[in-house]
């Protein structure tokens, strides 16, 4: 198989960051994923003695040519999902039916997911859902694939099958549609943010024309899709490393503004260019859909009534937008009163809103900003050293009386940077007895 691209490292990485990426060169090379021992195990039971019955194919032969992290495996198969099932009957695989309508199921072996389907013609679409016929053609099974790049197959033994030429374009950073983008488009309109996720990813920015009236015509055919295919890839999206790239190219920075208009600050990712630069400023999905929703109103909440979004996140921005409000009226948020907001919300949380504070309020992102990122990190977080039980030992009696004292005391601890005598303890004890 031919394979290209180059891992990037650190501008400075340690001796042993080195190591360990030249150890792992060399286990990628030698020890490719599809030599691995579950992958030979599974192609074993499926693959006939004289015919290729199942193929790897998607993302995980472009991250393989392309030297990348491996972690979804999907393979195509000519067999059919009862077929499947039947061949794996007497073996320690699992075997769920993930998607057997449309002849999809997943492989469990060793806790490691193997999610496999049969070669299909698409008969019917609605931009949603597919009427489907399978199929034991591999060439028919490519031409309903979205892009070139996701139609590489790659057998067992290394060996690769390219139809529509998907490795060159993966060389030139080309994302290109299979046959007429319009008619691909029409089949799934979620194609129109696979399109955005793929050009962003890799930089493929010389969009040609027919590609550009394509998603134009077909833009409000997204609202057609469920809410949670929408989400589920714009939490791909955001979570591209270089996602600030969207800027590279006004078509798709402007089709972007258009599907997710409640991204009133988009144009702040900008900054995320400079911040990805700095060490120990950790960028996530958190971080940039924060960037893009706060303000000092409740804008972000119409975003969690639109998506069903986790509870988490909904806690942490609700947490978010509260310190950006109080960050306003406190100038010792992150000098003096650091150590107090770091026990309150640990560390975490005070270096993502000390972020979402720059990317907000500063026209640019400085570097200066990683000696507080040092401060933060080093600073010691204390823990409360007084307990119920010693409450109890001094004489209070079970009962709420003692967590309405320990209260007590933590604030006076807390006032006390932290500290606090035995006699102050005993003094609060009798005051609130």
């Amino acid at each position: 198989a031919a394979v290209f691209g180059t891992a990037i490292l650190g501008s400075n990485p340690s001796a042993p960051a080195r190591n360990m990426f030249l150890i792992e060169k060399i286990k990628k090379s030698f020890f490719p994923f599809y030599r691995s021992s579950n992958a030979k195990k599974i192609f074993r039971i499926l693959n006939s003695e004289n015919k290729i019955d199942a193929m790897f194919v998607g993302g995980c032969v472009r991250k393989f040519l392309l030297k990348e992290e491996i972690d979804d495996i999907d393979i195509a198969t000519t067999l059919k999902p009862d077929e499947i099932i039947k061949k794996f009957e007497n073996s320690d695989v699992k075997v769920k039916k993930t998607g057997i309508e449309h002849g999809t199921l997943t492989l469990i072996m060793e806790n490691q997911k193997f999610e496999i389907t049969t070669l299909r013609q698409d008969i019917a679409t609605d931009g949603r859902h597919a009427n489907i016929k399978f199929s034991e053609n591999w060439k028919e099974d490519s031409n309903r694939r979205d892009f070139t790049i996701n139609a590489i197959y790659l057998d067992q033994n290394g060996k690769i099958f390219d139809p529509h030429f998907g490795i060159e374009d993966l060389k030139n950073n080309k994302v290109k549609f299979i046959g007429d983008p319009d008619i691909r488009i029409k089949e799934d309109y979620l194609r129109i943010l696979r399109f955005l996720r793929f050009s962003i990813q890799y930089n493929s920015f010389d969009i040609n024309e027919q590609i550009r009236k394509a998603i134009n015509f077909n833009l409000n055919g997204i609202i057609k899709l469920s809410k949670e295919r929408i989400y589920s890839e714009l939490e791909k999206i955001i979570s591209l490393k270089n996602f600030h790239n969207l800027f590279k190219n006004k078509f798709l920075s402007d089709t972007f503004k258009l599907i997710f208009p409640e991204f009133l600050y988009l144009d702040r990712i900008k900054k995320f260019e400079k911040l990805s630069e700095i060490q120990d400023a950790t960028i996530d999905s958190e971080l940039i859909l924060a960037s893009m929703l706060l303000d000092f109103t409740n804008n972000h909440q119409y975003f969690f009534h639109k998506y069903n979004v986790s509870n988490e996140l909904k806690k942490n921005l609700n947490i978010y937008s509260k310190l950006l409000i109080e960050i306003r009226s406190n100038n010792n948020f992150f000098s003096k009163d650091i150590k107090k907001n770091i026990f309150f919300y640990g560390k975490d949380k005070i270096k993502k809103i000390f972020l979402i504070h720059n990317i907000i309020n500063k026209k640019v992102i400085s570097t200066k900003i990683k000696e507080t990122l040092l401060v933060i990190n080093g600073t010691f977080t204390p823990k409360f050293p007084v307990t119920g039980n010693h409450l109890i030992k001094l004489g209070v009696q079970k009962g709420i009386k003692v967590g309405d004292i320990l209260k007590e005391i933590e604030k006076k601890w807390i006032q006390n940077n932290f500290e606090i005598k035995e006699e102050e303890i005993k003094n609060l004890i009798k005051k609130n007895l």
